[in-house]
């Protein structure tokens, strides 16, 4: 059977704040944490007005701490903008507070723009095998018995596993060489998903990490109880994507009635392409939907977001995925 997963980019909805976001970041982990979901991922942006999440290491914690059960981690650390000895020493204090439940994704993409980059005092003008030579240098920190002088207090020995994440061929080629598993964003970023699929088990390399392919898809669903609510509902994701990339950036919008009606083509074209890997609907549309993806891609775990303005929808929307799959 297929797992799946959360993941939340604790979004602040129009007329509120970060506050409330973490609040209701916390309300779905254990949401989600009841209804059997197997992860629960936070993901670091920077910059952006609709997403809380940018201190991500400080808000898996907070999850972990008002969670039991539930692993927790990041989908992802963007690791250019950060020492590998720094992300070491926090995963390894996150694992030490809360054993076994950790999780740490990485991905090589700033999550920002250039501006926001410079900010976080990274060096832009990194070559282009820094991030897999980071990725390497941080598992060694966690590892038993580092090779390098530098030793990460909490860190060395700390059990955290290890993901690469990507939406495009790059990091289905470095997670296969490094025998980790893989998550792809095709959640925003379906263009090369198949193609990364084919290459990431087609050269998967065992390591003392993990034996075989182990492969995690991102997948929106906005389930409702009636097709035309989960409809209604979508809006808000598809009015935040078109903001975002007309480079107007904003907080989570509220559902707007008849908002597909009023964009032109490439609009249209735009959210065709981005949102591919999308299930909206009723209950049983959205199971067959989540079933035909899966065996299209044969995804071993499913990283579910949703985008939903209301609490109490995005609640009955996990909890109508989580049936899904226990049908």
């Amino acid at each position: 059977m297929t797992a799946l997963s959360v993941l939340d980019l604790s979004p602040i909805l129009e007329g509120s704040d970060a506050a409330q976001s973490f609040r209701d970041t916390v309300t779905l982990a254990q949401h989600a944490e009841k209804l059997g979901y197997r992860r629960f991922w936070l993901a670091e942006h920077h910059g952006m007005p609709g997403i809380a999440s940018a201190a991500t290491s400080v808000l898996i914690g907070h999850v972990a701490g008002h969670t039991r059960t539930i692993r927790v981690g990041a989908g992802g650390i963007m690791l250019p903008n950060h020492s590998p000895l720094v992300i070491a020493e926090q995963f390894g204090t996150l694992e030490a507070l809360y054993p076994g439940r950790v999780d740490l994704g990485l991905g090589r993409a700033p999550g920002s723009d250039q501006a926001t980059a410079r900010a976080l005092r990274r060096n832009l003008m990194s070559d282009a095998d820094q991030f897999p030579r980071d990725v390497v240098e941080l598992i060694d920190f966690l590892s038993d018995a580092p090779r390098q002088a530098v030793r990460a207090v909490p860190g060395q020995g700390a059990k955290v596993p290890v993901w690469i994440l990507g939406s495009s061929l790059f990091g289905a080629q470095l997670a296969a060489m490094l025998g980790l598993p893989y998550a792809f964003a095709s959640h925003f970023a379906p263009g090369q998903l198949m193609q990364a699929i084919d290459v990431y088990r087609t050269t998967f390399r065992p390591s003392e990490h993990l034996a075989e392919p182990y492969l995690m898809l991102g997948y929106n669903v906005i389930a409702a109880d009636s097709d035309e609510e989960a409809a209604l509902l979508a809006t808000s994701l598809q009015q935040a994507f078109v903001n975002l990339r007309s480079g107007r950036p904003g907080k989570l919008p509220p559902p707007a009635p008849g908002y597909l009606d009023t964009l032109g083509t490439g609009a249209h074209a735009l959210l065709a392409e981005v949102l591919e890997c999308t299930a909206i609907g009723a209950g049983h549309h959205v199971q067959q939907q989540i079933e035909a993806f899966v065996a299209r891609t044969g995804a071993d775990e499913l990283m579910i977001a949703s985008q939903i303005f209301d609490q109490r929808a995005r609640l009955r929307s996990y909890e109508l995925a989580a049936a899904c799959i226990a049908r």
